[in-house]
């Protein structure tokens, strides 16, 4: 039987300072580090065949973590795509989400945030 695991990665460094990362390339904080191993320590027996990740640092270090704590998947293909980025929050990358919230209304950074045609700002 077929597996497929699915795994956010770990916190980023902007993620820990409640920033809107989205497409800028961010790297894993410790804590991000710990969860990543966490995982990796979780799922060392599952047998992966090949790892998809995003062409972010912060997916790819969690990818990369996740393998290495691996007993039975070392050696194994990974391919980065940026089709698995998360959102590009346009204007609002960098701003403090609770600022931003605070200034335009929770309700209108919500709608930015998870809207699938409405997008975030680009002023």
């Amino acid at each position: 039987m077929a597996i497929l695991v699915l795994i956010r990665h770990g916190q980023s460094l902007w993620n820990a300072e409640n920033r809107f990362t989205g497409w800028t390339d961010i790297d894993l904080s410790k804590k991000g580090e710990n969860e990543a191993r966490d995982a990796g320590e979780k799922l060392e027996n599952v047998a992966f065949d090949v790892v998809h990740t995003s062409a972010l640092m912060r997916a790819q270090r969690t990818a990369e973590i996740i393998i290495k704590h691996n007993k039975k998947s070392q050696d194994i293909p990974t391919y980065k795509d940026e089709r698995l980025n998360e959102r590009h929050y346009g204007s609002l990358q960098g701003l403090n989400k609770t600022e931003t919230a605070e200034k335009y209304g929770a309700e209108q950074v919500h709608i930015w945030r998870r809207s699938f045609d409405i997008s975030p700002p680009r002023w």
